[in-house]
């Protein structure tokens, strides 16, 4: 009996682990992209990597109709209104820790469609916009968590000032949806993907002149998602040894 209390305490363990794997969320740094090069191919190709903890990932961004601009080297940072404060950024969340880096930016201006491509699978992209003012954007397929914006939950304003984000889903039939970041006022922030990516592509909704991004990721799927045990492959684990001990237990008593 000894033996079977032992392993019911180990088995504890492992669901305290497992529920902590499974629900608990914090903080971690995001690695963010170093835009490079633009060229006018197909309308615009912007090139950038993003270095991970042991990883470089190449990422494509394609847009047929061009942009309004793109900075890839110094100039002016929009992604900060004074100091660099993690603690009131609206960019910053509780999933979050780490503004983007550097002044890189790609400014929109054409109402269309436009795809992001990454050279391997990445972990839980995200997307940080600046004045999503009187646009949206529309992603088909593809919800999302809206993690912070200015002027929201303590959030200081962004570069341009303070507004709202609200999300819409539009059923479009035929087993498609449309997930739709709407701004209103001058909303600066970031929206998460949960999940592995190679690609995330979407819409603009409507033509101005301009609002800008640029995209993170937590790491590499790899990276993410592989280094340790699956819960589930844990509590499988956890509950044949169980089993098979309280199998030995009852065929000794018999």
């Amino acid at each position: 009996m000894a033996i079977l209390k032992m392993l019911k305490m180990r088995m504890l363990v492992v669901a305290s682990l497992i529920a902590g794997a499974s629900f608990s969320a914090q903080a971690v740094p995001f690695y963010w992209t170093d835009w490079t090069s633009a060229s006018n191919t197909n309308g615009i190709t912007v090139n950038g990597t993003i270095t991970t903890l042991n990883s470089t990932v190449n990422v494509t961004y394609n847009n047929p109709l061009g942009v309004g601009f793109t900075q890839l080297s110094g100039g002016t940072d929009y992604w900060t209104n004074g100091p660099r404060n993690p603690a009131n950024s609206p960019y910053t969340s509780a999933l979050v820790d780490n503004i983007p880096t550097g002044t890189d930016i790609i400014a929109l201006q054409f109402a269309g469609s436009q795809t992001l491509t990454f050279s391997q699978a990445v972990a839980n992209p995200v997307f940080s916009f600046v004045s999503l003012n009187g646009n949206g954007y529309a992603f088909l397929d593809q919800d999302f968590d809206i993690l912070s914006v200015s002027g929201v939950d303590g959030n200081a304003c962004g570069f341009w000032g303070c507004g709202t984000v609200t999300k819409n889903v539009v059923d479009l039939g035929n087993g498609h949806t449309e997930y739709q970041l709407i701004g209103s006022g001058e909303p600066h922030g970031t929206i998460r993907f949960a999940g592995a990516f190679n690609t995330v592509g979407w819409r603009s909704l409507s033509n101005e002149f301009w609002n800008g991004f640029t995209v993170g990721v937590q790491g590499t799927a790899q990276e993410v998602f592989n280094d340790v045990p699956e819960p589930e492959s844990l509590l499988l684990v956890g509950l044949g040894l169980l089993g098979l001990a309280i199998s030995r237990q009852q065929k000794k008593h018999n």
